[in-house]
């Protein structure tokens, strides 16, 4: 159904020449761009060869189902739509619709008119592309993305702990966390791939959470140089010198922390931001490093590190705040086009279908029942209107002939075996859509007049004598054939009102199965943007509004459905003042006639 709703408006839908397409062999791509304006404004440019959190759900991503098994067709390839990119998939669950991808940018990014690249997937014979080790450049030591129970090093290095008491946690920065409840360490060996000196230098960087003030909690320890936490404030200890950060930080937030280190001195950032510095006295640290307390197990730390890394060079302020301004949940600075086909423009595409693309399989299910009683309410709709305008008809002719009888002649137009009655009772409809029946065998009124007729003469059977005409009728027995007369009105209004009942079901349920669609939607929106760790308009607009169509399509189904109930209940209350009108004028003539 989804496929066939985004054929028909891709069609709708006004597109421009399409792009170069990398490989035919891709069904579908999405572009996802930089907000250049928006780093200008931070005096940040894109760093080149950065790493990137890609973080794919409900909100930005609509086609999870068509992934490879484990995301083995995804590609990410450059914003000139030719050079590759390396990326690795720290997390896919297609079940619950989220993913995490790191993606290597290309050297010239800072260069580019558009900041871009392009994500590739939908080719069922692709072979898994990621390059989780390939992804980090040789001067990368060591890299815990803590995505796995066990802690281990993402380089080529392979600098893997001695010990790691840390717990995985979910909801880091950037997908999964390491834990820390004060008494937990996590310990590496020296090795060659994380020796530090001041020449040529080194930048140590992680993302920290704190619940709570800390008691000179240790973050990172080696040799002679601590970085710590006391109270709220970052602290950075170098062969007994300290440096402590006029600016704390904040609680239940994740920051970016570094430490760089060089001929200058040990520098320390705050989210990329340089805050303050400690002189350089110890030029090499080549010892064994402890996260999350000291290497004696003291001063433990009580919060959340995520995306630890050492590097054996320098990183840029411009570097480190890139990666904060980027990498942070609330970042937004990255923008998800629309997924498009080899025949269709990526920015092509209409409103309502970029909307329908991420509306999620259980709002598709909602809108598919909502689509069955639209089309069962037009029915009842149009098949009611046919009906009633028939009847309504058959009335006005039956009561211009009655009104030409006379007195003496009020049951001529009685028939003993009506043809077409039992047409009638089978399909209203099908006897008012075909001209082959007896005269009046649509009215209404008629019947009510045949049932009043054949009670009249039961009646009148009943007298002595041999004259019908000067036979009388007791005040009893006109009161028995006003009531068989009612009793016919009756079962007639229980015919007209037949099936009306699916048309207050469609308007009263319609909206409420639009607003369970909308809220679930709604849910699952903010469920994903919640374990994905992205927060901003980019990130929740796009499923909002798809979560919203449920909503619209409830209105369309109870909107019509409201307007026909309405019209369609006039009619039949004018129908049923008519049969009141004549059952009252018949018993009147009949009173007159055989009082």
């Amino acid at each position: 159904m989804k496929r066939i709703v985004l054929a028909v408006l891709t069609l709708l839908s006004l597109s421009q020449p399409a792009l170069a397409w990398w490989n035919d062999d891709w069904g579908y791509r999405k572009k996802i761009t930089l907000d250049a304006k928006q780093l200008q404004q931070e005096g940040v440019k894109p760093a080149g060869e950065a790493l990137i959190p890609v973080r794919l759900h409900t909100g930005n991503f609509g086609f999870f189902t068509d992934l490879g098994e484990n995301g083995k067709d995804v590609r990410f390839i450059a914003g000139d739509d030719k050079t590759p990119l390396k990326f690795f998939i720290e997390k896919i669950d297609a079940v619950n619709e989220m993913a995490l991808i790191w993606v290597k940018l290309p050297k010239d990014i800072a260069n580019a008119d558009e900041p871009a690249i392009w994500m590739y997937y939908g080719n069922p014979k692709a072979v898994d592309g990621q390059d989780g080790v390939g992804l980090f450049d040789v001067a990368q030591g060591l890299a815990f993305h803590f995505e796995a129970d066990a802690v281990k090093d993402a380089t080529a290095y392979a600098s893997q702990p001695s010990s790691a008491g840390s717990s995985r946690i979910e909801g880091g920065a950037i997908g999964d966390a390491a834990g820390f409840n004060g008494g937990a360490v996590i310990k590496v060996p020296a090795t060659p791939a994380i020796q530090t000196a001041t020449d040529p230098g080194w930048t140590l960087s992680m993302w920290v959470k704190i619940d709570q003030a800390q008691s000179d909690a240790v973050l990172f320890q080696r040799d002679k140089l601590s970085l710590s936490v006391r109270g709220q404030a970052p602290v950075l200890q170098v062969a007994g010198k300290e440096f402590v950060s006029p600016a704390g930080l904040n609680l239940a937030a994740w920051q970016l922390l570094a430490v760089t280190g060089n001929a200058g001195g040990y520098t320390l950032y705050v989210d990329g931001k340089a805050v303050g510095n400690v002189p350089a006295t110890v030029t090499a640290l080549d010892g064994e490093l402890a996260i999350g307390a000291a290497l004696d197990g003291s001063r433990g730390f009580v919060g959340a590190l995520d995306e630890f890394g050492i590097a054996k060079t320098v990183r840029d302020g411009n570097a480190l705040r890139f990666a904060a301004l980027l990498q942070g949940q609330n970042s937004t600075l990255l923008t998800y086009g629309e997924d498009s086909t080899p025949d269709s423009e990526e920015g092509g595409e209409s409103y309502f279908t970029a909307t329908l693309n991420n509306v999620t399989v259980d709002g598709w299910v909602v809108i598919g029942i909502l689509m069955v009683m639209f089309v069962i309410s037009w029915l009842v709709m149009i098949a009611k209107a046919i009906v009633l305008g028939r009847t309504q008809s058959e009335n006005k002719k039956f009561e211009a002939a009655f009104s030409r009888l006379g007195q003496r002649d009020i049951a001529t137009l009685d028939h003993a075996d009506e043809d077409g009655q039992s047409d009638f009772d089978e399909s209203p409809l099908l006897l008012s859509l075909t001209g082959h029946h007896a005269a009046f065998a649509g009215s209404s009124i008629y019947r009510v007049y045949h049932v009043g007729v054949q009670e009249m003469n039961k009646r009148l059977a009943k007298a002595v004598g041999a004259d019908v005409a000067d036979r009388s009728l007791s005040a009893q027995a006109l009161n028995a054939v006003k009531a068989s007369m009612d009793g016919a009105l009756v079962r007639e209004l229980q015919k007209l009102n037949s099936q009306m009942v699916l048309l207050t079901i469609a308007i009263s349920g319609g909206p409420f199965l639009g607003l369970l669609g909308t809220v679930v939607g709604v849910m699952i929106t903010f469920a994903a943007i919640a374990v994905s760790g992205e927060v901003n308009v980019n990130a929740i607009a796009p499923g909002i509004a798809a979560a919203l169509t449920a909503t619209v399509a409830g209105l369309g189904v109870a909107i019509p459905a409201l307007f026909g109930y309405n019209y369609l209940g006039s009619q039949i209350k004018v129908i049923t003042a008519d049969m009141q009108v004549f059952v009252d004028e018949f018993v009147a003539k009949l009173a007159e006639q055989h009082s």
